[in-house]
């Protein structure tokens, strides 16, 4: 599909329990479509809500208004409307996302929390462990923490496997959330290369990074994330 994720008129608001029921609201109007084979990135100040426009089209936060459409199984869906059992397979086979932190099942080794995602998928065991070795090696993590939980790396060596993870299938949306936030000039450079090799495959990726020089090596355009935001004074 030529344009995988459009996002229409989309809000967001948090409603605060603790405090009286105080709505903050973070953002309004977010309309934009991402083509196949474009790296599109959220630009704006800390708490513009970018990382909470992501995490709408992956269906973390709920939608207060508006569609967020991707095509499913033949269908348009709207994530915003979406039941947990499509959304989930949504995930599966649509939508990837590398966010600033990773988040596994204790005690297993970070070979299999790379491959787990293509194992969903279908991919047999073998050939899945294979390419994640191969994304963990390109990443320059030592062989020798390949069998070993993540939980006891350092946190740029979490996210490097956190990359992997990300990257390993083809799902034709990618949502990066500051992947190269923990990595040196050597490994930020090994990033800018897979994602230009998305780009080249015909991945549609919406990211945040607040590298510049990352962000000049990757991105088709920005999108001024101010243009959406909504001031706590206009909506009390």
């Amino acid at each position: 599909m030529p344009t995988p994720l459009v996002v229409s008129d989309v809000a967001k608001s948090f409603t605060m329990h603790l405090r009286d029921g105080i709505r903050l609201p973070v953002v309004a109007n977010v309309s934009f479509s991402i083509k196949a084979g474009e790296c599109a990135v959220l630009g704006g100040p800390s708490g513009a809500g970018k990382s909470s426009i992501l995490k709408m089209i992956y269906g973390n936060y709920a939608v207060d208004a508006g569609q967020i459409i991707v095509p499913y199984r033949d269908r348009l869906i709207d994530v915003a409307a979406a039941d947990p059992r499509t959304m989930l397979g949504i995930r599966r086979d649509m939508i990837g996302y590398v966010s600033q932190f990773l988040r596994t099942v204790p005690r297993v080794a970070a070979l299999d929390v790379v491959a787990e995602p293509l194992i969903a998928r279908g991919v047999d065991r073998t050939g899945a462990r294979d390419k994640a070795a191969s994304l963990l090696a390109g990443l320059n993590l030592p062989e020798r923490l390949w069998s070993l939980p993540p939980a006891t790396f350092s946190g740029g060596e979490q996210q490097r496997v956190n990359i992997a993870r990300g990257f390993i299938t083809d799902h034709p949306i990618l949502l990066l959330d500051e992947p190269t936030a923990s990595l040196d000039a050597k490994n930020r450079d090994v990033v800018v290369s897979m994602i230009q090799q998305k780009k080249a495959s015909g991945v549609a990726m919406l990211g945040i990074f607040h590298d510049e020089d990352v962000r000049e090596a990757v991105a088709d355009r920005i999108i001024d994330v101010t243009a959406f935001s909504v001031s706590n004074e206009a909506a009390a």
